[in-house]
C-alpha cells in the first residue's frame, strides 16, 4: 500500500477531487495548510489563477507577511493499493498541471498496514 500526499493549489481542490472520483477513488482527506516552495512567489500569477475570486484573494493577502510569504494551499492524502498508485498520481498532474511555478508536490510514502477502525479488518481490505 502506498499513501499518495498532495499539495496542490487552493482553487483546484474541486477539479481535483472530481477528477480522482471518476478514476474511481472516492476516499480522500483535504487539509488546509500554508506553504511555499524555494521560489520566489509571483503574487500576480496567483490572482490571475484564482481568476479574482475575492474570498480566496482576502485568504492569500491574510495568509502573507513581510516575514512569512506562505501561500493557500491544500493536501490530500489517499492511501491506495500498490497497483493504483501510479494512476492516482497521473490523475493528481493531468489536473493540476499548469507549467507554472506552484502547481504542486506529490509525496508518495509506503504504508506498512491499514486498520479499519470500525470492523477490524486489515491491509488490503481496509482500504
Amino acid at each position: 500500500m502506498k499513501e499518495i500526499m498532495a499539495v496542490i493549489r487552493m482553487g483546484m481542490i474541486n477539479k481535483t477531487k472530481k477528477a480522482l472520483s471518476l478514476a474511481g477513488f472516492d476516499a480522500i482527506t483535504c487539509i488546509k495548510a500554508n506553504g511555499r516552495g524555494k521560489k520566489k512567489v509571483n503574487y500576480e500569477l496567483i490572482e490571475k489563477l484564482l481568476g479574482g475570486k475575492e474570498v480566496e484573494s482576502k485568504e492569500i493577502s491574510e495568509s502573507i507577511s513581510e516575514g512569512h510569504r506562505l501561500i493557500p494551499k491544500r493536501v490530500l492524502l489517499i492511501v491506495v493499493n500498490d497497483e493504483d498508485m501510479q494512476k492516482v498520481v497521473d490523475t493528481i498532474i493531468d489536473v493540476n498541471k499548469t507549467g507554472h511555478p506552484g502547481d504542486g508536490k506529490i509525496f508518495v510514502i509506503p504504508v506498512k498496514d491499514t486498520i479499519r477502525v470500525r470492523t477490524g479488518e486489515t491491509g488490503k481490505e481496509a482500504v
